[in-house]
């Protein structure tokens, strides 16, 4: 019987093409008609470093780490060891690995794969033409069973900005593999596939996209990984809408070059990891206090400190939600999946415009580094603009933050006639002039908290699927592994609720209390060590003290099997 889904990693050196391969062979399955999902692994060197692709084709849309890979391709036996956790093999897994790499290294040997040689790089003395990624691609492909006239199409997407010789090797290499491939006694063929319109999109580009929809034209960044390919493929396309991407010499000027752009009247944004939004809050509490509108990505990888770059984890929950020194509220909120980045962040942008506020959306690495194929998407969120409508006399000072009727007042642009005002982050009055006095600090402080309070988001609040009594609740990354073990469960006879929340903070108590309705036990899933989300969800009392928390720090993601276990 034909297989509906396959597991395959692409792994080496950092240099060797791993990243390659798996890019290739994604696209060419693409092209084919499947789904698929592709996951980086890598280290923080440049070259030399760990480097794997893992990637999953299947018939239907992958949205989950699955619990083994069925194959394991070894451009070479370099720094194994540093990612083997990551990679879970079993007695049925499949290694293909050139004998001139040596030996299989026993940090894989010990799972008991099947070892089958593959002579990617050629006999000595062959020549340099020979490139042994492209051949892994080809031999993976025609094991899978997509073509190579798919393999050949996506080599040139691929290599689009190199030399015709260059793609001509490539292809060469990839023919030679799908000829080695006839030769082994393996079977990994999918079933056939049903082509459709589809997209091949990353997480880190599906947020950029959503945030050019959402009218952003003016980016201030800083280089942090995992968030740098974000900016790196937002930068030419927001110059063709005639927008500006600014490189600041820190993270502390990213955010401010923003913040004034805002002020100016221009959606802005700023990208950043960890340690970036560490060094970013002061500004956050300026932007709450002067009420000025800005969209964050936040693309979490693993901490504290420098943590681990490449990996992910979701534990800056706290410090998004939480971090600023005194009363500084703001909106936050997290992807439910690769495809939702474009969504979630195109949403973003019209809360921030909205409610003039941050707003910050919590990506992760495992999202926003993971290429996936989806079907084109069907809805966009409701435009909102910024509400710039207001009056004032020579008499009577324009009042950009007034007290009286709706705490979302109007921020004209500067220079409006009648309608200077000041955007101040120390106290100030209706007039936006500095006050000491405690009447307008606490005034101000309540209208601030007025706005996120009246804050509905209807329908983005998240997602919830399935009726059972039984109910997972997650975020982010977390959110695939638990619906795919949901699934599996459900094919057993166990239904099992999935529960994603989009909207962290301020917490959708009306929509997670109505997804509650009928659970009778609940279970908390989070990549972190200190129940980030388990405790801000116990201290606003949005669900039950009986609650159950299952966090643990990445980088090893959820996989299906281990929540399914957990809850039966």
């Amino acid at each position: 019987m034909a297989r509906t889904s396959i597991a395959v990693v692409f792994a080496g050196s950092g240099g060797a093409g791993a990243m390659t391969a798996g890019a290739v062979f994604l696209r060419a399955a693409a092209q084919a008609g499947y789904y698929g999902l592709m996951a980086q692994l890598f280290g923080a060197q440049v070259r030399g470093g760990e480097s794997a692709a893992l990637v999953q084709i299947s018939t239907e849309p992958v949205d989950s780490p699955p619990d083994r890979y069925d194959l394991f391709v070894a451009l070479d036996w370099e720094k194994v060891d540093q990612f083997a956790a990551e990679i879970p093999l079993d007695s049925t897994s499949i290694v293909l690995s050139d004998p001139e790499a040596g030996a299989v290294p026993p940090a894989i040997v010990r799972s008991k794969p099947r070892c089958v040689p593959l002579a990617l790089s050629g006999e000595k003395g062959e020549g340099a033409e020979r490139r042994a990624n492209m051949v892994a691609v080809g031999a993976v492909a025609a094991l899978a069973g997509v073509d190579l006239v798919q393999v050949s199409a996506a080599i040139d997407a691929v290599y689009a900005s190199k030399d015709a010789a260059l793609n001509a090797a490539n292809k060469n290499s990839a023919e030679i593999g799908a000829g080695l491939a006839a030769a082994l006694t393996v079977n990994l063929r999918l079933a056939p596939a049903t082509a459709a319109p589809r997209w091949l999109i990353s997480g880190n580009q599906a947020a950029a996209l959503g945030a050019l929809r959402g009218g952003v034209r003016f980016v201030g960044c800083y280089p942090i990984t995992p968030a740098t390919d974000l900016v790196e493929w937002l930068s030419p396309r927001l110059k063709q809408l005639g927008g500006r991407l600014v490189l600041g010499e820190d993270e502390l000027a990213s955010i401010n070059m923003a913040l004034g752009a805002s002020f100016g009247g221009v959606p802005a944004m700023t990208v950043t990891s960890g340690p970036g939004l560490s060094l970013m809050t002061e500004s956050i509490g300026l932007a709450v206090a002067a009420e000025i509108p800005l969209l964050l990505i936040d693309v979490m990888r693993a901490g504290p400190s420098t943590g681990i770059a490449s990996k992910t984890e979701q534990s800056d929950l706290n410090l998004a939600i939480y971090g600023a020194h005194g009363d500084a509220p703001r909106v936050v909120l997290a992807p439910i999946s690769v495809a939702d980045c474009l969504t979630a962040t195109e949403y973003a942008v019209y809360v921030a415009e909205q409610l003039q506020t941050p707003v910050i959306v919590l990506s992760d690495q495992a999202l926003g580094q993971a290429a996936t194929v989806i079907d084109l998407p069907e809805k966009r969120p409701a435009a909102h603009k910024r509400r710039t409508n207001g009056a004032g006399t020579s008499q009577q000072p324009f009042k950009r933050y007034a007290l009286a009727g709706d705490a979302i007042t109007p921020m004209p642009a500067p220079g409006t006639p009648g309608m200077a005002w000041v955007a101040e982050g120390l106290t100030h009055n209706e007039v936006g002039l500095p006050a000491s006095g405690a009447g307008p600090h606490v005034a101000q402080i309540n209208k601030r908290a007025k706005k996120l309070d009246r804050f509905d988001a209807g329908q983005y609040w998240g997602e919830s699927w399935g009726t059972g009594e039984t109910a997972l609740l997650a975020f982010g990354s977390s959110v695939g592994p638990a619906r795919q073990a949901a699934r599996r469960l459900a094919a057993n006879g166990h239904h099992i609720r999935v529960i994603a929340l989009r909207i962290l903070s301020p917490l959708p108590m009306e929509a997670l209390a109505h997804a509650l309705v009928g659970v009778r036990r609940l279970v908390v899933l989070e990549q972190n060590h200190g129940a980030q989300l388990y405790r801000h969800l116990i201290g606003h009392k949005a669900i039950p003290a009986t609650a159950e928390s299952v966090a643990r720090p990445g980088p090893l993601p959820f996989r299906p099997s281990e929540i399914g276990s957990y809850v039966m």
